[in-house]
């Protein structure tokens, strides 16, 4: 059944009705009205329910959390909007925002920052103007209507977020296949770096999940840098990985195949495509141990 419309509580809008909304609007492109849900509204799967109404049931397009025991996970309206699309696990490990919005809605705010490791009070110097004029803009709707500039905000965040994850995914089974696993020897150091092949795949944006792809296969405590197509010219990038100080690139500056390499050492760029060669690169930018 198409979705008609969807239903969300009135009163103060918070991050977690507001994303999950957000999404809704970017599948559906339906008004969002604010107010309390109906017995009807709860029975009609053509409406969703979001962050309201006592129910979760996600065939019914409803969406709530708050009947959830004291001591359940903190799962949140936009956590079973996620959970319903497919989108959930991807969105746990690799946008570092949703858990802590998970708990802040959830939890409360003292949990939240204890849970984050920072003082109560950061949790205030952390809003910014744009999350509190998106919702308190929202907040003071009734309905929402698609030609309404804040809807067309919410569609374009739901819309960036369902791209995120989505080709994300599509990257990390890429890289899956096509990423390079080198081991770089010198002098008794040895380096570990992701390595990925010049392809019309990744052209657009060659290093984009590189950091996703090496947390989600465990490797982060063992890589020290990455290898990646140069998106500004025809060679490569070599890149520290988690700014490892065991490589240096401002020690291969001089060398001829070697446009551009920064004086902090973390990156470099090069004219050279051969694989060997940008090993020997790599190799000459480890930093040499002082016995």
């Amino acid at each position: 059944m198409t979705v008609q419309l969807i239903v969300t509580h009135p009163g103060s809008a918070h991050k977690d009705d507001f994303l999950a909304c957000s999404l809704l609007a970017h599948l559906h492109g339906v008004p969002i009205q604010r107010r309390e849900p109906t017995a009807d509204d709860l029975a009609d799967p053509s409406i969703c329910v979001v962050d309201v109404g006592g129910a979760h049931e996600p065939t019914q397009n409803n969406f709530d959390h708050h009947q959830f025991a004291r001591d359940a996970p903190p799962i949140c309206a936009l956590s079973l909007v996620l959970q319903s699309m497919g989108l959930y696990e991807d969105a746990l490990a690799f946008c570092a925002w949703l858990r802590p919005a998970e708990w802040l809605d959830t939890l409360g705010p003292n949990k939240a920052a204890e849970l984050m490791e920072i003082p109560r009070v950061a949790l205030g110097a952390l809003n910014s103007p744009i999350d509190m004029t998106l919702l308190n803009r929202f907040a003071k709707e009734s309905e929402v209507n698609p030609d309404s500039p804040i809807y067309q905000v919410m569609c374009m965040v739901g819309e960036d977020i369902v791209n995120y994850l989505t080709s994300l995914r599509e990257r990390l089974d890429y890289l899956k296949t096509n990423g390079q696993y080198w081991t770089i020897e010198t002098d008794g150091e040895t380096i570990q770096a992701l390595f990925v092949e010049k392809s019309e795949v990744i052209s657009e944006d060659p290093s984009f999940g590189l950091y996703a792809f090496i947390e989600s296969e465990g490797k982060a405590d063992q890589i020290q840098a990455t290898v990646c197509p140069d998106r500004r010219g025809g060679g490569y990038s070599l890149t520290r990985y988690n700014d490892s100080q065991r490589l240096d690139f401002s020690q291969i500056e001089s060398d001829d195949d070697v446009r551009f390499a920064h004086k902090r050492g973390f990156v470099a760029k090069v004219s050279t495509t051969d694989p060997t060669r940008l090993k020997e690169l790599l190799k000459n930018g480890v930093v040499k141990s002082v016995s």
